[in-house]
């Protein structure tokens, strides 16, 4: 408002080798050209360069170093700057870099994002297990299909969506990633129900009904719960989150729609020829009575204690580092080493400091001399702070009604060194500095942006927890009639999510094995993933959970057995729920192939969070303390008996046979 700043600010940034200046007039040479062609982009309203006579541009070149910047400033924030611009200046600066001169652009609107080619790879792999899992190439690729046609419509959305809401450019990649695993996994339930429904000797009319009325509901309450616990998303109050959270609801939804709409009209054709193009060997399947998750139950129920506590001892384990957990925003450090910004950043470290990527905006609004006088006491006594690497002169406005410093930390945006300075700076300096001046000042800019997000993300975020596992609670509650269930149920999905967390904060924040997994360098977990994690973690663990204890529980109404329901229940889901959880590690893993760390990292946590979900929990920790309750599994107080009962399988509406 006061300084005619509407918009974001990007650098050019350029380093001359052989021990020339980089103000020389050969380097000058080259790089005015660059400057004068950025100047006269659209949305570019002024650039600011060494070469300038005001003095003040002197502070940006380096003191020690052949390296300097110019000042890109735009009257557009970075998210509204066009993809189309950005990539034309990128272009004309990388055709502008000599073996002389080295020349990068900085700032968030250089960020390259594109989609990761790893997807194929993902897409590849769930093709592999499908194959295994059907045996046939048409029942194959019945999932991917459906899949597919899903997340064409869920994105096309989002591409509408991104002019109601502020949607984050990396927001397709994460729909796609969530829209592909829960798509080829609702399609993998309604298709297996229909393929044992056409074994069972029923007509393929019938089929399709039973298999919607069965795994077609358990899909469409797993979905429901997705989207549902997606848009709780909405009480954090941030417009990006809101845009992200509505982007991957509505790819759920319409992949559930499609799973439930175009999935049964596609068998009502193929019918009979499911089971076409079959491999060899590929119809013999064990019965559930001599399969090996069979013995694996048996095996667990000879010994639950045993079972229960090494699976808790593992998920305790894998759950040491969320003490650890801190919470932030990845600064262009953490680009590869491809991307433009990535290069600059590190050009900008190497001659003006770590801090100099995000300096700190010290502003205040001055009503006359005294006040300006106040100001420039602040500016000494800034100067003076330790982790403050430097201070700028006060700048006022042309009115004289406000201030402006600029402050460099010695660290980098995203150490928490920076993170301590701010809160430092907020809460002691600044108010001692001023005191009895009349004087506010406040400490913004980019930096200071991330810290506050990720302190309000996770004052939150504990009560997004109770929020979700409270209706994780309430819905089991109504499915089972128990208590223990759902109990047992939010228990285990906390323990869950705690291991695949502490997994994500010893790769991406303490750095262990980070190589491996293409990270380039240690830092906080992004302000927003914990919270959007859970929420589809949350999610695809009922529909596991679902699965799983409504096979149970049916056996157990029948024969009052609780071991033999058990294990009967386990013989007959384990095969799929390791398929479908195979499917989403293969979608969601293939994304840690990418070069975005945001990426990388939402892709990597929930392709663990699965992993443990449908391992320790769904095939140890949950028959094994279903062994350890015996009936109390399904004990419902008489005083709740007025709780209706909501069938998710639709089990209990037998279908004729022909």
């Amino acid at each position: 408002r006061d300084f005619d700043r509407p918009g974001d600010t990007g650098q050019l940034v350029w380093k001359a080798t052989g021990g020339t200046s980089p103000t020389d007039p050969s380097v000058r040479s080259a790089v005015q050209p660059v400057l004068d062609e950025l100047a006269r982009q659209p949305h570019v309203a002024a650039v600011v360069s060494p070469f300038d006579p005001d003095p003040a541009s002197r502070r940006l070149v380096s003191a020690d170093q052949p390296i300097a910047y110019a000042e890109i400033q735009f009257d557009q924030r970075a998210n509204d700057v066009s993809i189309d611009e950005t990539a034309h200046m990128r272009d004309l600066v990388s055709a502008a870099s000599t073996d002389a001169v080295r020349l990068e652009l900085g700032g968030p609107m250089f960020i390259e994002q594109t989609m990761p080619a790893s997807e194929a790879i993902g897409i590849l792999a769930a093709i592999v297990i499908l194959l295994v899992a059907f045996g046939s190439l048409l029942a194959m690729g019945l999932p991917i299909i459906t899949a597919l046609a899903g997340i064409s419509v869920g994105l096309a959305l989002v591409e509408i969506l991104a002019h109601l809401y502020d949607v984050p450019s990396f927001a397709p990649q994460v729909t796609a990633m969530i829209g592909i695993g829960v798509g080829i996994d609702y399609a993998l339930f309604i298709v297996t129900r229909y393929r044992g429904a056409l074994h069972e000797g029923r007509s393929a009319r019938d089929s399709v009904v039973h298999a919607i009325n069965t795994s077609g509901r358990a899909v469409l309450f797993a979905g429901t719960t997705v989207v549902i616990s997606l848009l709780g998303l909405f009480v954090v109050g941030l417009s990006f989150i809101r845009g992200m959270a509505t982007g991957a609801a509505l790819a759920v939804l319409i992949v559930m729609l499609a799973s439930v709409s175009l999935l049964p009209a596609v068998l009502g054709f193929v019918g009979h020829t499911i089971d076409k193009f079959a491999l060899p060997n590929a119809k013999r399947v064990d019965a559930p009575e001599n399969s090996v998750w069979i013995r694996w139950s048996r095996t667990l129920q000879r010994r639950p204690w045993t079972a229960a506590l090494a699976g808790l001892i593992v998920l305790l384990v894998l759950s040491v580092p969320v003490v650890s957990l801190r919470l932030g925003v990845a600064d262009a450090g953490n680009d590869p080493t491809s991307q433009t910004t990535r290069r600059a950043y590190d050009l900008l470290a190497e001659g003006f400091g770590p801090g100099s990527s995000g300096p700190l905006l010290v502003v205040a609004e001055t009503a006359g001399s005294e006040q300006q006088a106040a100001v420039q006491r602040l500016a000494t006594e800034l100067a003076t702070v330790p982790g403050v690497r430097q201070v700028s002169p006060v700048v006022l406005n042309q009115a004289g009604t406000a201030a402006l410093i600029t402050v460099q930390p010695t660290g980098s945006p995203q150490d928490e060194s920076t993170t301590q300075l701010v809160h430092h700076l907020r809460d002691d300096v600044v108010p001692t500095s001023t005191a009895g001046s009349g004087v506010r000042a406040y400490v913004g800019g980019e930096t200071s942006l991330g810290i506050d997000l990720a302190d309000q993300l996770g004052a939150r975020l504990p009560w997004f927890f109770v929020a979700v596992l409270s209706l994780s609670f309430l819905l089991l509650l109504v499915v089972f009639r128990s208590l223990l269930v759902p109990l047992k149920a939010v228990i285990m999905n906390l323990l869950s999510i705690g291991a695949a967390y502490g997994v994500m904060i010893a790769v991406f924040q303490w750095g262990w094995l980070k190589d491996v997994f293409g990270v380039g360098k240690a830092g906080p977990i992004e302000a927003w993933i914990p919270m959007m994690l859970f929420a589809i973690v949350f999610g695809l663990s009922m529909d596991y959970e679902v699965f799983l204890l409504s096979r149970i529980k049916e056996d157990y109404d029948k024969t009052g057995d609780n071991a033999t329901a058990v294990a009967h229940g386990l013989a007959l889901t384990a095969r799929l729920i390791t398929a479908a959880a195979a499917i989403m590690i293969c979608i969601f893993g293939s994304f840690v192939l990418g070069d975005l760390r945001v990426l990388k990292m939402i892709g990597f946590g929930l392709a663990v969070a699965v992993f443990i979900d449908a391992t320790i929990v769904r095939l140890v920790l949950v028959p094994a303390t279903m062994e350890l309750l015996g009936d109390r599994n399904w004990w419902l107080p008489k005083r709740l008996g007025w709780i209706p009962r909501l069938d998710v399988d639709g089990e209990r509406q037998p279908l004729p046979v022909d």
